[in-house]
């Protein structure tokens, strides 16, 4: 089973970067696998629609909205991912949003029946390189939630 782990973010506008900041805290662990890969989506563009339909397995990670305090995150997965992605849109600061590139996953034939967004709540999105304390706490759990998902996905296929 391949897995594209997929870390969305601009990593010039502290927390909304988060994204890339987990894909790259996960390189020293995944990086080297064959069955996984590790792709900075940047702020999305059309041309993930590739990776993302050769996947078996997807799990983004994305600053989101969710209603909780900053730092504090959580995994939606399948079912919940989808209603998340189409009943958010304006929640989006992407010219592409993730429900779009699922829209062209679908229409492909292919939108990972293994999916998850692991969603990580900003405390600020500004100008600055690093995430805030909060935000940059949540990096290694969630590091240790993508692993763990993984693992068990790969178990039950």
């Amino acid at each position: 089973m391949k897995t594209l782990v997929l870390g969305i973010g601009n990593t010039l506008l502290t927390d909304e970067g988060i994204g890339v900041h987990v894909l790259r805290a996960l390189e020293p662990d995944l990086g080297r696998r064959d069955d996984v890969t590790l792709l900075d989506g940047g702020t999305l563009s059309f041309t993930l629609a590739g990776p993302i339909e050769e996947a078996d397995a997807l799990i983004v990670v994305d600053a989101a909205n969710i209603r909780n305090k900053a730092g504090e995150w959580a995994v939606l997965e399948g079912d919940d991912m989808d209603a998340f992605l189409t009943g958010n849109r304006k929640a989006s600061v992407h010219e592409v949003g993730l429900a779009d590139l699922r829209a062209i996953a679908l229409l492909a034939g292919h939108w990972p029946e293994r999916r998850a967004l692991v969603a990580i709540r900003p405390e600020f999105v500004g100008w600055g390189e690093l995430p805030t304390p909060a935000v940059a706490a949540a990096i290694a759990p969630v590091c240790a939630a993508i692993t763990e998902r993984i693992r068990s996905w790969q178990h039950a296929a």
